[in-house]
């Protein structure tokens, strides 16, 4: 599908290509939501098993299974809530140090040169599993922007998640090995 030149509208033109996607509207009308909550199936799992990097008293960090970019690392509570004002002060307390060693974590493995951060609450904001509190970690490096997810509808991650998420673990600040 051919991008749209801006310059082809009414108002005023800006530098945006417009991208269309109609075949995401069912999506984003209806989404999909899992049967079981897979952020409180996890923990029941190995480490392996769920891509679980580490684990703490009140939150936890996984591997995104549906990752942006390589390392995309999810912070969750263990308590099944859904949004972030339901969460007690220890649980934002371990979530935000979670983040931050998650951040140290990857600067390690893989030399992230920024990070974006983020919550989506709720489905209307983006949340793919709404029910269940997770915080997005997403390494970022220079001229990591390329073509192929918009042309060829592909990612490139160079790493398997397994061998990732063994990497993360064994770097994981304060681990003990």
């Amino acid at each position: 599908m051919e991008a749209e030149s801006s310059n082809d509208f009414g108002g005023v033109p800006d530098e945006f290509e417009r991208l269309w996607t109609p075949q995401r509207l069912v999506y984003i009308e209806h989404g999909t939501q899992p049967e079981v909550c897979p952020f409180c199936k996890g923990p029941e799992l190995t480490d392996e098993e769920a891509l679980i990097v580490h684990r703490g008293t009140h939150a936890f960090v996984l591997l995104n299974l549906y990752p942006y970019n390589s390392g995309h690392l999810l912070v969750c509570p263990y308590r099944h809530i859904a949004t972030y004002d339901e969460a007690t002060a220890e649980e934002v307390a371990e979530i935000g140090l979670l983040t931050q060693q998650a951040m140290q974590a990857l600067r390690t493995t893989s030399g992230a040169h920024g990070f974006n951060l983020g919550m989506n609450q709720g489905a209307v904001a983006g949340a793919g599993i709404a029910a269940h509190l997770h915080q997005h970690v997403v390494p970022r490096w220079r001229n990591d922007a390329n073509f192929l997810p918009i042309i060829a509808k592909t990612k490139a991650l160079p790493r398997l998640l397994g061998d990732l998420r063994e990497a993360l673990a064994a770097v994981w600040p304060g681990s003990v090995l």
